[in-house]
């Protein structure tokens, strides 16, 4: 079982010391970002899910909420406390929240 956030309550638990991971692919990572997103894409999900600490609340992200909420899924069946950002980082930048965009600088 995982929560279901907003993007301001997700800030919020990212304020308070939960941990968040991206689970888009590398050059989606990488052409937009929430500063301090640790990426682990979903393709690898099953293979790097124990580099997540457990210790932590976790905040998972993609660009729409369809992929954290898959790897949110497998990661709760695995013992970990985490949140799905509905509507990922297109919801994140809508509500006005910090975004890295890379590329051309």
């Amino acid at each position: 079982m995982f929560d279901r956030v907003d993007p301001l309550t997700a800030k919020k638990r990212l304020e308070n010391g939960a941990v968040l991971i991206d689970v888009r692919e590398q050059n989606e990572f990488e052409e937009a970002r929430v500063p301090g997103a640790t990426l682990i894409p979903l393709s690898e999900f099953a293979d790097r899910y124990l580099e997540m600490p457990k210790d932590k609340e976790i905040v998972l992200i993609c660009a729409g909420g369809v992929r954290s909420a898959q790897a949110a899924q497998f990661a709760a069946q695995h013992g970990f406390k985490l949140s799905n950002l509905e509507g990922g980082i297109k919801a994140w930048h809508d509500e006005g929240l910090p975004v890295e965009f890379g590329g051309a600088s």
